[in-house]
Order: C-alpha cells, then structure tokens, then sequence
C-alpha cells in the first residue's frame, strides 16, 4: 500500500523530495498518513476534494483486492501560516 500511494503522490507533486509517509498496521487495517510539501497541498487535494478522493479509491481497490481495509489521512504539513480568524458578524 505504501508502494503504491507513494508513487501516485510523487508523480503528482512538484517536490518528490518532501513526501512522506507514515504506516501503521493492526489487525487487518492499514493507517497511512501522508505529508506532503505546504506548496503541494492544493495538488494533492485538488478541487472540491477531487484529488485525495480518488487516491482513496485506488487504495481501496487495491485493499479489497488483499481482502484488508485502509485508512488515508492527509496530515497538516508544519510551518503553514495559522488561518486567520473571521471576524465578528454584528
């Protein structure tokens, strides 16, 4: 699974270099957990969630396939500037 995520992320990536990946296995489940550079991230999520949706199809096509389940988490890369507050509606 991680074979497989990791060549689908740097083929889509501008920084190959960057990626990472985390797994985790137990009991049948297999928790990924993929941080990216902050300038990818619009990349891997794409449009209305478009992207990372379809990553997570493949890699459950392929689960289904190894009859396990898979979890795909998109962590929040470090040193991304904090959202700004909305302000008060009066």
């Amino acid at each position: 699974m991680k074979d497989l995520l990791n060549y689908i992320v740097t083929s889509l990536v501008t920084k190959s270099d960057c990626v990472s990946i985390d797994e985790q296995k137990n009991d049948g489940t297999i928790n990924l957990t993929l941080t990216v550079d902050p300038s990818d991230m619009g990349l891997i999520i794409g449009k209305n969630g478009q992207t990372i949706r379809a990553i997570r199809k493949l890699l459950t096509v392929r689960a289904i396939a190894e009859n396990i389940r898979v979890n795909l988490s998109l962590s929040e890369p470090a040193g991304l500037p904090p959202k700004p507050s909305e302000p008060p509606i009066e």
